[in-house]
């Protein structure tokens, strides 16, 4: 058969330099707002020159993001005999389920990919990379680590290792070969270890089926390229790989009818899957900007999520704990019973079912006495359960809803609160407000109080202990019985507790005294201190178990992601279980916005912890917190400015650039990989230094503020105005873009001579304020060689929709 042509290019090590540098700064700047990455070296194994690779790891939820340097989930980086950067091993790209993210939904996948739409089935294994380095040593790995053995368990990627030296022996062929020959193409091949011998999943890979299943060959660069289907199925045939099932449609309509129709049953071909893996080609904006290899997924809920949910009730009765389970509850209780009596007469059973063996057959044997289909099983009870985390939707409830959160400080509760109160003008009593003695009796009292003017109210306090629950659920039910009570569960582990108390700690150091007891600037030392016991002292919700079994949703939250992350999960949640409240998820500009106002909230109320080692001090801190509250300055106005979506301008600089050339496009991709673009960006109208020049503006500026002021809302939004986006202006340190702006009522007025917005500084030195020397310069001279200046114009001449605010001096 003729080998079917494969896609090439060559590495740049200018790019991958680019992609290593934008690594480097979120491996060690993992503040508030950045992503998150972790390094691990690792020596290749039989490698003759002694030949590292460093493996670079993101969190799921970051490669939501826009501004990362690359999107590969598993990427293995090396360094050549000449010292150059290379990529070694390279995964896909993050790919998402449909309806998971925006770019998944029905109507952009319509709209923004086009065919053809390759369809392998998702084989339920583990993930296998295999690669060619510099001295010819074949580099096997799993996601996020090499291969090396231990004396108590095979790695994956060991035993990935050893199914490939098995399948090159059974054609002839040797690891030397496969890895000049993937080196040679630049390349990686991403493979799929599925066998029950070694580990069980939820589906079953017998000898007949074991092996690698080759089901990508990617380019081994910073940007997503990878093989067609076809050309993949060439390399597997050619090289020993088993081959994933493949259904290649035309027609967008059809892909999408072929796996609704599947998910019917959740099998094909008369076997169970997990879903399908869609190949295609997608531009975010198809009339102008090139279309690139995108994958997305369709799973299938079930019968996976049953069989997922049997096997964990099963490690739950070997460990003499009650199973938990919320779907297929008829079902399940005969299949527990069955698997009862099945461990009490076969002890050996329990010991390898802990070890992911014998899963697949307990299972299967009890469908077999059930004389059941795992899809007719999975039916059963499927109009009964329409939840799979938690109760079925409450459409009756319209209002009487609590928020109660358990987290520690820093996991940004209050901030997910302010947003909430934004969006939908929802109640908020934080406990820290409530002084004196009484506090968790009052403080409840203060929330059902709210509860008569609001549908919600969150109860801002952490609840850390179970005790603090106790007292809060009692009371609520006591003086309010119709009230739902919702746990927002700021999930706290072994394995993420020191990320959290790292992430947390860097959030209120970085907050300084903005906050209302934790007042990082003023003594670090001691506030870090009160911070780790909170988190020593937490006790995670046990949802069948009192007092936590009072609650009626439980919403679990993350809290080393970012408060953006919390707040859409908080709000779909919301939307799922209580539809007629939540009638619907805010748009990402309004979800942004109400963060942007959460973030820039300063306390009025400050509560001092009393230092425990200085009480033969009597009331002195007493008096100084007093004095600390009445004494609330009144800051002043430092600029007006029009704020704009920073999601909308991030959109029109990414299609305005996706049309220039490797040259123009060079320092924006630079202030991206360096995490040099503002996050949020505005026009300045005015700022206080020029205020001596233009008086009667200022003073007109002024006094729409202390307006705004005396409504209790200083920084509150005084009107619209429209900003049309003219062009980009860039030299090799700052860029922004000449806007014009749109106020048919003549209220807004810029001093500037050139009204802009910056987009970034290329370093700390540069600051922002330089772009009105940057666009003195291009009016003056315009674009020239000498003058380094370069411009970029927007095509379409969009128009923003901007808010006219104060920004007060600090």
């Amino acid at each position: 058969m003729a080998s079917v042509q494969a896609p090439y290019a060559p590495q740049s090590t200018e790019e991958v330099a680019a992609m290593l540098q934008g690594l480097e700064i979120g491996r060690k700047n993992s503040k508030k707002g950045n992503f998150s990455v972790k390094k691990t070296t690792f020596e290749v194994k039989d490698s003759p020159a002694g030949i590292q690779v460093d493996s670079w790891r993101m969190h799921d939820w970051d490669y939501k993001r826009r501004d990362l340097p690359t999107y590969a989930r598993g990427l293995f980086t090396t360094k050549t005999r000449s010292n150059q950067p290379e990529i070694a091993v390279r995964g896909y790209d993050k790919f998402f389920n449909v309806g998971e993210v925006n770019e998944t939904k029905w109507d952009n996948i319509f709209s923004q990919t086009r065919g053809p739409y390759e369809l392998t089935l998702k084989e339920n294994g583990c993930i296998i990379f295999v690669a060619g380095l510099e001295d010819d040593t074949l580099i096997v790995c799993s996601k996020h680590s090499t291969g090396d053995r231990s004396d108590v368990e095979l790695s994956h990627a060991s035993a990935g290792e050893r199914r490939i030296e098995q399948q090159l022996a059974a054609i002839g062929k040797t690891k030397t070969d496969l890895a000049r020959e993937l080196r040679q193409r630049n390349a990686t091949a991403v493979a799929e270890l599925c066998d029950d011998s070694f580990e069980e999943h939820i589906l079953a890979y017998g000898p007949d089926k074991a092996g690698l299943y080759l089901h990508g060959v990617n380019l081994n660069l910073p940007e997503f390229a990878t093989y067609p289907s076809p050309a993949v199925q060439d390399f597997a045939d050619h090289w020993g790989f088993r081959k994933v099932e493949l259904t290649t449609m035309v027609d967008v309509s059809e892909m999408k009818a072929f796996l609704e129709e599947v998910a019917e049953t959740g099998a094909h071909d008369g076997r169970d899957v997990e879903g399908f893996v869609i190949r295609c080609k997608r531009s975010y904006s198809p009339s102008a900007a090139p279309y690139q290899d995108w994958f997305f997924k369709f799973k299938f809920e079930e019968p996976y999520l049953m069989y997922r949910q049997w096997r964990e009730c099963t490690k739950a009765l070997i460990a003499g704990r009650t199973p938990k389970f919320k779907k297929h509850t008829k079902i399940t209780e005969e299949y527990l019973l069955y698997a009862r009596q099945r461990l009490a007469a076969d002890k050996e059973l329990g010991r390898l079912y802990n070890q992911n063996h014998g899963i697949i057959a307990l299972r299967d044997d009890f469908l077999a006495f059930k004389n059941l289909k795992g899809s007719d099983a999975a039916n059963l009870e499927l109009s009964l359960d329409s939840n799979d985390n938690g109760p079925a939707p409450m459409t009756e409830v319209t209002g009487d809803v609590i928020l109660c959160p358990i987290a520690t400080i820093g996991c940004g509760k209050t901030t997910i609160a302010l947003a909430l109160n934004q969006l939908f003008g929802w109640g908020h009593i934080q406990n820290d407000n409530i002084q004196g003695k009484g506090r968790p009796s009052r403080f409840t009292a203060a929330v059902l109080d709210q509860l008569k003017q609001h549908p919600v109210v969150f109860a801002d306090r952490n609840n850390a202990g179970a005790h603090e629950r106790k007292q809060l659920i009692k009371d609520v039910k006591l003086q309010h019985s119709t009230a739902k009570l919702v746990c927002l569960h700021f999930l706290h582990t072994e394995d993420t507790i020191e990320d959290i108390r790292r992430i947390t700690q860097e959030r209120i150091i970085s907050r300084g005294d903005n906050h209302q007891t934790i007042h990082a600037a003023t003594d670090a030392g001691k506030y870090i201190g009160v911070m780790n016991s909170f988190v020593a002292r937490f006790e995670a919700c046990k949802p069948f178990s009192a007092p936590d079994n009072g609650f009626d949703v439980i919403i679990n939250l993350d809290p080393t992601a970012e408060s953006r992350h919390n707040l859409e999960t908080t709000i779909v949640q919301l939307n799922k279980y209580f539809p007629n409240l939540v009638t619907g998820v805010p748009s990402p500009e309004q979800l942004d916005a109400a963060l942007e106002f959460a973030l820039s909230y300063k306390p009025d109320l400050r509560h001092d912890i009393p230092d425990r080692g200085k009480r033969d001090r009597g009331a002195q801190p007493q008096q100084q917190q007093q004095q600390s509250v009445s004494k609330k300055k009144t800051k002043s106005l430092e600029y007006m400015a029009v704020n704009v979506s920073a999601s909308r301008v991030n959109e029109c600089l990414d299609e305005a650039f996706s049309k220039t050339d490797a040259i123009a496009s060079r320092f924006m991709k630079q202030l991206k990989q360096t995490r040099r673009v503002q996050p949020r960006f505005h026009v300045t109208l005015m700022h206080r230094a020029a205020s001596k020049e233009r008086p009667e503006l200022w003073l007109r500026y002024k006094e729409m503020q202390e307006e705004m002021n005396k409504a209790g809302n200083p920084e509150g939004k005084l009107g619209d105005c429209d900003v049309l986006l003219e062009r980009i202006v860039f030299d090799e340190r700052i860029m922004a873009i000449v806007v014009r702006l749109i106020d048919d009522a003549g209220r807004w007025e810029c001093v500037n001579q050139t009204a802009h917005i910056t987009v970034g500084t290329r370093d700390d030195s540069v600051k922002p304020k330089e772009s009105n020397d940057l666009l003195a310069r291009w009016l003056k001279e315009g674009c020239t060689a000498d003058n380094q200046i370069q411009e970029v114009v927007f095509d379409s001449r969009p128009v923003l929709r901007g808010e006219v605010k104060p920004v007060l001096s600090r």
